[in-house]
């Protein structure tokens, strides 16, 4: 049985995140049908077209048509989920919302590409550079300069996607309890809240943190190398233990000792000390050679990797260990190889199910879908805080990415309780942002005692989540097959860094040697040195990915009763972020690269500075862009002949007006464009406040925190208010309580150090770090 067997999907999306959402469907089983206009989705002609529209059948419907919008309207009637881009996909059909609010069980998706009711440029097209350079992502990316940098890649739609789909599932699980369908919300504000957590929980009295630390970010330990011999190499030597070890390694020990560090590793990324440490390690790389590095650094425990190139990742042995390597046979592409299924379910595997379908392909053969035979509705409508409220996750994670996925699932309504040793995760006070909504339990699980009380815990829990090496769960008892026995329903989920088989299965791994080894820093800096991505973003998407297996497998459990492992990996993450660049077939173009203080790769869709600041103008999608262009700038059009005369004369048009004035000229001419905001502005905006961009709250210092709204919008089931990170044990009392504990049993527990009862966490915020 398929995860989304039966499912029925009508997939009415444009472009990169929306129609992510129907391939991550298709790939567990769901019947998806993608809906097209005659001209068809203006991202056919986009290589990973081929990958994100993977498994589903097309069908042509000509909105001039009533006939076929008819047909259009009986699906509807019997699909379980449609997918939109909001009110410009119902506007184009024809639909009004109240007639998919007819349908009670229906899920609505709607994904509008900034806000649900504006998009602050012209066209209303999505486009991840115009919302990267709005939402604040370009101007807080490191560099050189400290200006904007454009990034190769459209990170902020593929993360758009797969949170979109974890809030589709969410919505479909509640389903199976409430047998009510609703309207789901994930706009491109919410992908940037996600995406840019750790930028928004921030004082918001502070200055923006200055950029122009370099390519290489803020941290010295955590980045990538040159070695002696020219070679680059990624280190992953975050946290206490790991910073002072290769610290030592590099016999740079005097640096823990400077009065200006003052004993605080912290202090390696405070602001006074960033270029002085960087240098200090970038020298000492110098004396050996990428492979003599790689063998030290490698027996220290930490982890690290070679800069490789992107164009060769998809041939890596580690990702056909791991089946990350797919190929089909296109209709008009011929053979194709793309990334496969990023996420691992054992017993509702996901798979890659065909090809995308050519425009119009199953026209007039996709069988007309009965209407469902529904338990009748409840005479009230049920109305939760979350979809995933009444659901309890326990989550072992430590550092980034595993514990945002329990903030992630916090945020949709579950209980999600952070399991951590008695002296807490090491990196709790760094990653204070990615442990907002969840409740501590302080508990040693490598004693019998401890894991006796686990497992109590379990009997009465959902799912449980762990960071852990493979094979580590297996000998602590807290792997699948040890908690299946405690509790058959039991869902579990492990991340891996190189995944659960394959040679590197064992080696540890974290974001910054990710993005080294799968090729994402080489191509970010293209012909210059690597660059680093200021997001982690191969950490904070594959939060959402294990959010992602988490509640497609909790969906299969409410309609089967089974409960199951799921698994995923970093680099699985790090592949699927590739997805349109790194895809393969005959005749594809080459995918872009870019530079140090990168602003883009064409003129008429690239980052300029005007007199004032930055704009970021999008012109890929207007008909004789570099005429209009020249209109409305003032530029002979023949000056624009060429990219490198266009760039040019753009850049000297722009330089001499004002930003909000070329925004305007330029919107009002047909081209999008906006102006580059810092995160400081971009938290400030009336609009997003008004649509709860963001919590405000005051520190335990005096000072005060802000942090992302609400993520998505759930017309039936929203969950409101602030979530925040606890101190460690903070809840231990109550959750062993809520399982059954007395008084004196906890009192005995705590007697023996098997658990620790403590004190709420102290909000107050640390440097950033990256």
């Amino acid at each position: 049985m398929d995860a989304l067997q039966d499912l029925r999907v009508l997939d009415l999306s444009t472009g990169v995140a929306g129609p992510i959402v129907g391939m991550f469907l298709a790939d567990f089983g769901a019947d998806v049908v993608k809906v097209e206009p005659p001209s068809g989705d203006p991202a056919r002609s986009s290589p990973g077209f081929a990958m994100w529209n993977r498994g589903k059948r097309g069908v042509v419907v000509d909105p001039a048509s009533p006939p076929e919008l008819s047909w259009l309207r009986d699906q509807i009637a019997g699909a379980d989920v449609v997918l939109t881009n909001g009110a410009p996909t119902l506007d184009l059909f024809s639909l009004q919302a109240d007639e998919l609010h007819a349908h009670p069980a229906l899920v609505h998706v709607s994904m509008p590409v900034y806000l649900p009711d504006y998009t602050p440029w012209a066209g209303g097209r999505e486009s991840a550079g115009l919302l990267a350079a709005f939402g604040g992502q370009a101007a807080r990316q490191s560099s050189e300069s400290g200006d904007p940098v454009e990034s190769v890649y459209p990170t902020v739609l593929y993360a758009h996607g797969v949170w979109a789909t974890v809030c589709t599932v969410a919505a479909l699980v509640e389903r199976e309890r409430s047998g009510v369908g609703q309207e789901v919300t994930v706009s491109g504000v919410n992908a940037l809240q996600q995406l840019t957590m750790t930028f928004l929980v921030i004082d918001p009295d502070e200055d923006d943190p200055a950029t122009a630390v370099g390519a290489a970010g803020r941290h010295p330990t955590y980045t990538r190398m040159r070695a002696g011999d020219g070679l680059w190499l990624g280190v992953g030597a975050l946290g206490p233990k790991f910073e002072a070890a290769l610290l030592r390694a590099l016999e740079l020990e005097y640096i823990l000792d400077d009065p200006r560090i003052g004993g605080k590793l912290i202090n390696l990324v405070a602001p006074q000390n960033i270029e002085w440490v960087q240098k200090a390690v970038s020298d000492a790389f110098l004396t050996k050679t990428r492979a003599e590095w790689l063998e030290i650094i490698d027996r220290l425990g930490v982890p690290c990797g070679p800069v490789d190139d992107r164009d060769d990742w998809l041939d890596h042995p580690q990702l056909a260990a791991i089946g990350m390597r797919a190929e089909v046979d296109d209709p008009e592409r011929g053979h194709v190889v793309m990334p496969g299924v990023p996420i691992n379910l054992s017993r509702t595997p996901g798979r890659v199910r065909g090809p995308a379908p050519r425009l119009g392909e199953h026209t007039g053969r996709v069988e007309a879908w009965p209407a469902r035979k529904r338990k009748p509705a409840p005479p009230r409508t049920p109305i939760r805080p979350g979809p995933l409220s009444g659901y309890r996750i326990l989550n072992t994670g430590t550092f980034l990415a595993s514990p945002y996925a329990g903030s992630l699932l916090a945020s949709l309504g579950a209980e999600v309780i952070k399991v951590e040793p008695p002296t807490g995760d090491p990196f709790r006070a760094p990653a204070y942002s990615a442990n907002r909504g969840m409740r501590s339990l302080a508990i040693d699980l490598k004693s019998d005692v401890g894991r006796d009380t686990f497992y109590r815990i379990v009997a009465k829990s959902d799912a449980f989540m762990d960071a852990l090496r493979p094979g580590l769960t297996t000998e602590m008892g807290i792997d699948y097959d040890s908690l299946q026995k405690v509790n058959p329903g039991i869902v579990t989920m492990s991340l891996a860094a190189y995944g659960h088989a394959g040679a590197m299965r064992d080696k540890g791994g974290v974001d910054m040697v990710v993005q080294c080894m799968t090729g994402m820093m080489k191509a970010e800096g293209g012909d210059d040195e690597p660059v680093a991505n200021t997001i982690a973003v191969c950490d904070i998407v594959t939060a959402a990915m294990s959010s992602l297996a988490v509640c497609l497998a909790l969906y299969h459990r409410e309609r089967t009763g089974e409960g199951q492992a799921t698994s995923d990996s970093l680099i699985g993450t790090a592949t699927y972020l590739q997805s349109g660049e790194i895809i393969r077939f005959a005749g594809r173009p080459k995918s872009p690269v870019g530079g140090r203080n990168h602003k883009g790769t064409d003129p008429i869709n690239r980052i300029y500075q005007a007199a004032d600041g930055w704009i970021r103008l999008d012109g890929t999608a207007v008909p004789g862009v570099r005429s209009v262009l020249a209109a409305a700038l003032g530029i002979p059009e023949a000056a624009l002949d060429t990219d490198s005369a266009a760039t040019e004369a753009i850049s000297t048009a722009v330089a001499e007006r004002n930003a909000a004035d070329v925004v305007r000229l330029l919107n009002s001419a047909g081209v999008p464009a906006v102006r580059v905001r810092t995160v400081g502005e971009v938290i400030r905006d009336p609009r997003l406040a008004n649509a709860e961009f963001l919590h405000v709250y005051p520190g335990d210092d005096g000072k005060f925190i802000t942090g992302p709204g609400n993520m998505a919008h759930f017309s039936r089931t929203h969950r409101y208010g602030l979530l925040l990170p606890p101190g460690v044990g903070e809840h231990t009392a109550d959750i062993l309580a809520a399982a059954g504990f007395g008084d004196d049993e906890l009192a005995a527990l705590s007697e023996q150090g098997a658990v620790v009862a403590g004190a709420p966490m102290v909000h107050a915020l640390l440097p950033a770090y990256r």
